[in-house]
């Protein structure tokens, strides 16, 4: 996998390489949520998207990204389940195999989604550290090329295609809220706001119980030891390297709830 950052024309590719299996999701708005607010607000659906979440565009992107003999062998992730889902869906889309290391405090309606769409789940124990280390190990057995959660440039890439269709539906935001765990959908967002929407600001999201953003940028590198506790299991990873790097563009806030 490249530790090179993807660029904005990367985004521009990902949204042509995803249109024929990705759904552009609707651009959702309720006048009396504007009125509690006190201002216009705009929510991009990607619960609606395929495997239920983000996740698929840049999973999308990465399966079918890769040359044909190197598909063959498969792919190969970690995850607590909706990259898992997303992975697994687009592998199966191109007929490829899928290995998806899956925690052992994953949801289990989650694995079940996962291994519903054909991928070889393998257990490993809780943590970063642990699932980092199995699928290295199931990479090295199998052959199968790696997609990295958040990390991979063409996952980023991938995910920064929804603040496209976002910026197309509404001409223009203020502000960006984005939930982030490892950033991969938070450095895609900064790509795409760099080029189309520079006076857009960004603002990250994450619970109080897993601020590991937050400290990651206020000491300006990455905070790896934090240990979660917050129900919002999709967020109980460490920002990954990428996302650390588009810290200058970004401000970064934390709930008081789990």
């Amino acid at each position: 996998m490249s530790e090179a950052l993807p660029t904005f024309g990367d985004v521009l590719a990902a949204a042509a390489r995803i249109a024929p299996h990705a759904r552009a999701t609707a651009v959702l708005r309720a006048r009396s949520l504007d009125a509690l607010a006190g201002c216009k607000l705009a929510f991009k659906a990607e619960h609606l998207q395929r495997a239920g979440a983000f996740k698929f565009r840049g999973a999308c992107n990465a399966v079918w990204s890769l040359p044909d003999a190197v598909a063959a062998r498969g792919v190969v992730t970690h995850s607590s389940g909706n990259h898992g889902g997303a992975l697994a869906l687009a592998a199966a889309i191109r007929g490829i195999p899928c290995h998806v290391v899956v925690p052992a405090d994953a949801v289990r309606t989650k694995l079940a989604g996962i291994a519903r769409r054909g991928a070889v789940l393998h257990r490993c124990a809780t943590g970063i550290a642990a699932r980092e280390a199995a699928c290295a190990e199931v990479q090295a057995a199998s052959g199968a090329t790696l997609v990295h959660p958040y990390s991979d440039p063409l996952v980023i890439a991938g995910q920064g295609t929804a603040a496209l269709e976002l910026l197309a539906e509404t001409g223009g935001l203020d502000t960006l809220v984005v939930p982030v765990g490892g950033g991969g959908l938070a450095a895609g967002t900064a790509l795409t706001l760099a080029a189309r929407a520079p006076g857009c600001r960004l603002l990250l999201a994450e619970p109080s119980g897993a601020a590991d953003t937050r400290a990651s940028f206020e000491r300006g590198e990455r905070v790896t030891d934090v240990v979660p506790d917050t129900l919002c299991d999709g967020l109980r990873g460490t920002l990954g390297a990428p996302g650390l790097r588009h810290a200058p563009r970004t401000r970064c806030r934390g709930d008081h709830r789990r």
